[in-house]
């Protein structure tokens, strides 16, 4: 499991909202939230739903590796002539290229609501992908309230083990492991796991 919890979600939220002169009211109204739901977040109070935290991004104008980014240290200069290896050169700061290999206790993890983790596996600018390992615990859901989401970007999965119910449409799909999707994320979608063991997949989302 993911050892680097990113703690900083609520701050760059906060920071991207006050940074375009957005109120919280205004954020929360256009989200479909109350402000005290985004108050809540903003200070750690309370962690979105995968549904939530798109529709918040999408508002703002921000990506989702940009949320990723807000917990990495910026960009330090270097002294010309100072030795580096390969994987420092690389980097693995705000912007830069993560990996090109990323160890399972170097992920960078995002814990939202009902228990779902992201977890980052790569990040290669300027590619716009989200490139997650997603668990879904017994109960788990994108939408605590059952709504559906869409957001820019195409999406692309695949189920490693448990199972997963997608909402897709007017249609359910019972996905079990070894099973592979996609689809336009701006068809409303939601994700449940209404079994006994995790859900766990590999995630592509393209923006």
């Amino acid at each position: 499991m993911a050892t680097s919890e990113l703690p900083s979600l609520g701050e760059r939220i906060r920071e991207e909202r006050v940074r375009r002169g957005v109120s919280l009211r205004a954020l929360a109204a256009e989200v479909g939230v109350s402000a005290s739901m985004i108050s809540q977040i903003e200070n750690g109070k309370s962690q979105p739903s995968v549904s939530t935290l798109y529709a918040i991004t999408t508002a703002l104008g921000i990506s989702i590796h940009e949320v990723f980014d807000a917990g990495a240290p910026a960009e330090q200069p270097r002294v010309v002539g100072e030795p580096t290896t390969l994987i420092e050169a690389l980097g693995s700061s705000r912007g830069q290229r993560i990996g090109p290999v990323v160890g399972e206790k170097d992920r960078q993890a995002l814990t939202l609501d009902t228990g779902v983790v992201w977890e980052r596996l790569g990040e290669l600018p300027p590619h716009p992908v989200d490139f997650l390992l997603v668990t879904y615990p017994p109960g788990g859901t994108s939408s605590s309230t059952g709504g559906l989401m869409r957001h820019p970007g195409a999406e692309f999965g695949y189920l490693i083990s448990g199972e997963l119910v997608l909402t897709l449409g007017f249609e359910e799909i019972h996905l079990s492991a070894g099973d592979s999707f996609s689809f336009e994320s701006a068809t409303p979608h939601s994700y449940r796991n209404e079994g006994t063991e995790p859900a766990v997949g590999v995630w592509f989302v393209a923006e």
